[in-house]
């Protein structure tokens, strides 16, 4: 059995680029920044970035060029896929992208309640026509202080 599955909860690193195919189809490419965070040797709290690259096809790729602007929130689910080409000096290039199956868009400012989904709108492929607009003004806090340790772990 294989499972390629990839979840990030990040900020966009630039405004979505949305574009159309010979066929019609939408599709939009952006950035989203990670952070992790970890004491290091020395004791210190130390925090490192990740960038990942965002492809989202159809009806969420026209949301996303609408709802979702550079330094936003949002949530992404979907699989891990490798691309190569040949640059205009004749090199293989690699990029390593995550291909968008659903994606949940952060808060906005302007929101109205807390009391539904944690200030999160879920898209998906099979939602058509739904307005996904954020209801609650800050992200729902996450707590990730504790360091795991090698001998924290059972195996």
């Amino acid at each position: 059995m294989n499972f390629n599955k990839a979840f990030i909860l990040g900020n966009l690193t630039r405004d979505p680029e949305l574009r159309q195919t010979p066929s019609g189809q939408s599709v939009a490419t952006f950035g989203v920044a990670t952070n992790s965070f970890f004491t290091d040797r020395a004791g210190q709290r130390q925090q490192k970035a990740e960038f990942h690259n965002v492809v989202v096809w159809g009806k969420q790729a026209e949301v996303a060029s609408k709802f979702l602007k550079k330094g936003g929130s949002v949530f992404i689910e979907g699989r891990l896929q490798t691309r190569s080409w040949q640059d205009n000096q004749g090199q293989t290039r690699r990029v390593t992208e995550i291909i968008c199956e659903r994606m949940q868009l952060g808060p906005r400012s302007g929101g109205t309640s807390a009391s539904d989904g944690g200030g999160f709108r879920q898209e998906s492929p099979s939602h058509e026509g739904i307005d996904f607009e954020p209801k609650e003004d800050t992200l729902p806090e996450i707590d990730i202080e504790d360091e795991i340790k090698a001998e924290d772990i059972p195996f």
